[in-house]
């Protein structure tokens, strides 16, 4: 049977619990425990799909065509394990089913409630598909004392009890403030948090203290004496360098070790973390560096490309220099091309990332057209690769009305809406007026690469599978024309309909993906397009 470890946090929001639950699922992999981790988000929307990437940071896919939340991506990267549509629960998803079961009578005329019938929603879904598991790691979204995250608390409170002493460990994660003026850390925001999460019927068996300086003994044994827990169960979490230096720095202070030991599990060996300390190294001991623009139109929110900034950094891994990211705001270069020359020519390669809406398409537009005739590096991802067909159909093929319906109608359709597409199970179709979640093209599906095509050499193959998350579509009925301005179809959807990658072949590296590939990197396992791209950047380092 599965263990569980219940991750809550306390005080403030943005403490690290992703980053502390994956570090922890990464240290248990290491001593050869099979993990999967989970997160319980308390809003009410659906998923994340319709909401601003202001608001929520960017939309995680997963491979079966979820939309969730960030942290997964963090779960996938640092543990290697494929999220699932199983791993990400909403409020909203739980009150959505509930809502459908009663108004087809399931509930035989009872009475619907939070208890029993919210929180034993939650508990089916943290204990679904974990036969083959050792341990399920429960993140909680929120703070303890939010409203809506109450049926979860109340949930993982009878999931402990049913469980059983000795399968389940609950672990808060709270802030140790530094208060400047007086020198001192202040322990009193932990002990708050602690008796609210204890009220609640909830005591913690780890604390998890993020603090900007380090915690003296005898500051971790006054938190240990009045939180109830051992002084070895508080362990500080100091701000790290890097992310990836994160794994080793929660080993060294002893987590992985006390959390077993809550278990009533003796950590034995030490775990194996050889990649981690290689990752470490090249991340702290770069050869060299590079710029890379990225030209955005979420710049002021850099979680809205959070998987998009790991994947750079994991690019920069496998080439062993340190990226240095230059977020680059669309709309601030539109129409005046001195000002596109004075924003890029500092980077080393430049990136257009995903996007909905005509908002700074053509500040994108004018950056596609800067790396082609300078002959930089290019890498334009879904919203990306649009806007290189569009700036190929006007410049190069003649097309000088070429645009994409999502910005309105046009004579020039290079770009439009898809209403259907063969999908992993057979014909899918949306209505073009209909809703806007969950109606994309999501999730995994596969690609056909020209064998003679830079992608199949940075690939190695010529069969690939990577995730989507988009509406709109190149129209291959502009094919032709675009390839007469160089610009290659090199990968296509396997009934030949849909375009999934184009590429000049005369251009030092230059290439547009329909797909995420961001989504799949890994600091371990960096994505082929990324290294490759990173590589190309060393070598115009070199250039200038």
């Amino acid at each position: 049977m599965a263990r569980f470890i219940f991750i809550t946090g306390g005080v403030v929001s943005s403490l690290g619990k992703g980053l502390m639950a994956a570090s922890l699922a990464a240290l248990l992999q290491a001593r050869g425990y099979r993990v999967r981790i989970r997160k319980f988000d308390p809003y009410l929307n659906v998923d994340p799909g319709t909401m601003s990437p202001y608001q929520h940071g960017e939309v995680y896919v997963t491979d079966d065509g979820a939309e969730t939340d960030l942290d997964l991506g963090h779960y996938e990267r640092f543990t290697g394990v494929p999220s699932r549509q199983s791993d990400n629960i909403t409020s909203g998803r739980i009150y959505q089913q509930i809502i459908a079961r009663e108004r087809r009578g399931d509930y035989l005329g009872a009475t619907v409630q939070v208890i029993p019938h919210v929180t034993d929603a939650i508990k089916a879904f943290a204990r679904a598909e974990t036969d083959d598991l050792d341990f399920v790691l429960c993140e909680i979204g929120g703070t303890v004392g939010d409203i809506e995250s109450l049926p979860f608390i109340e949930a993982i409170r009878q999931l402990k009890n049913e469980a059983g002493r000795g399968n389940a460990v609950s672990i808060h994660v709270t802030l140790v403030p530094y208060i400047s003026a007086a020198g001192e850390l202040k322990t009193k925001p932990t002990q708050h948090s602690v008796r609210e999460l204890a009220a609640l019927g909830v005591q913690p068996d780890v604390l998890v203290c993020r603090c900007e300086h380090p915690l003296p003994p005898s500051e971790r044994a006054k938190i240990a004496l009045f939180c109830n827990v051992a002084a070895s169960a508080v362990i500080p979490a100091l701000d790290a360098k890097s992310i990836y230096a994160v794994p080793l720095q929660y080993h060294g202070e002893g987590l992985d070790s006390e959390v077993l030991r809550a278990f009533g599990i003796e950590p034995g060996a030490a775990p194996d973390l050889s990649r981690w300390v290689d990752i470490q190294d090249r991340v702290a001991n770069p050869e060299g560096e590079v710029t890379v623009g990225v030209v955005g139109k979420y710049v002021g929110l850099q979680d809205a490309y959070k998987s998009l900034n790991e994947a750079l950094v994991h690019g920069g891994i496998a080439n062993r220099v340190k990226v240095n990211i230059r977020w680059i705001d669309a709309e601030l270069f539109e129409g005046e091309e001195r000002e596109v020359a004075a924003a890029l020519e500092p980077c080393h390669a430049i990136l257009v990332p995903g996007a909905f809406g005509e908002r700074g398409a053509e500040g994108k537009i004018a950056s596609v057209r800067f790396a082609r005739e300078r002959r930089v590096p290019y890498f334009g991802i879904c919203f990306g690769m649009q806007m290189a067909c569009i700036e190929g159909a006007r410049d190069l093929a003649g097309i000088t009305d070429a645009s994409s319906t999502e910005f309105g109608p046009t004579p020039e359709p290079v770009v439009g809406l898809i209403t259907e597409w063969m999908g992993r199970d057979g014909l899918e179709q949306r209505e073009a007026s209909g809703d806007l979640g969950g109606t994309m093209r999501l999730g995994a599906y596969e690609a056909r690469l020209d064998g003679n095509s830079v992608v199949s050499s940075i690939y190695g193959d010529t069969a690939i599978s990577e995730r989507h998350r988009h509406r709109y579509e190149v129209n291959t009925g502009y094919r032709a024309a675009l390839e007469g301005g160089g610009l290659v179809f090199s990968g296509m959807s396997p009934d030949g309909m849909l375009p999934e990658i184009v590429e000049r072949p005369d251009h030092p590296w230059f290439v547009g993906v329909q797909f995420h590939p961001e989504l799949k990197s890994k600091p371990f396992d960096p994505h082929p397009l990324f290294a490759s791209f990173i590589e190309a950047a060393v070598k115009q380092s070199r250039l200038v």
